[in-house]
């Protein structure tokens, strides 16, 4: 049974992660080109900062996740819950895609917004099933709070 727990937890994560390596493959083609040129706001964090970040998020997702998922799979709220769970980490690697992928500022915008009512969204199921699992996800609304405005700034800059 533990071993089961433990190949759950890795699978939560790597599942989590794999939305940070599918956005990164858009970032990546247009960081050092396009972004470069943009007018940032002050408060714009460097990209090594913000690669750590991420990647720590992406674990407390994960992790998170988990304990959804140790609950009984069976019930609607469970379900629920890890469905919203897919469409907010779709969101996440669709945000990269959309801002760097099309080098579009506005659908940047458009999907962080989204992406920030599906985390909201999907910490009200997480909190109907694990308090845990709903309070593992704080920091990543946050900080796609802090990216919102961020990105906002960027197009107001721009």
């Amino acid at each position: 049974m533990e071993i089961r727990n433990g190949v759950k937890l890795v699978f939560s994560i790597l599942v989590s992660l794999s939305a940070g390596f599918i956005g990164s493959v858009f970032t990546s083609q247009t960081v050092d080109t396009w972004y470069a040129g943009l007018v940032l706001p002050w408060f714009a964090p460097p990209g090594y900062v913000i690669s750590i970040i991420w990647t720590l998020l992406y674990i407390l997702i994960g992790i998170a996740l988990y304990l959804v998922l140790m609950e009984d799979l069976s019930d609607k709220t469970v379900k629920i819950a890890v469905g919203v769970f897919g469409v907010q980490l779709f969101l996440n690697a669709a945000w990269s895609y959309l801002f760097f992928g099309l080098t579009s500022i506005v659908y940047g915008l458009v999907g962080i917004v989204a992406l920030w009512i599906t985390i909201a969204v999907t910490m009200y199921f997480f909190n109907r099933v694990s308090k845990k699992a709903m309070y593992l996800l704080i920091p990543y609304i946050t900080w796609v709070t802090i990216a919102t405005i961020l990105n906002y700034s960027i197009y107001v800059l721009n």
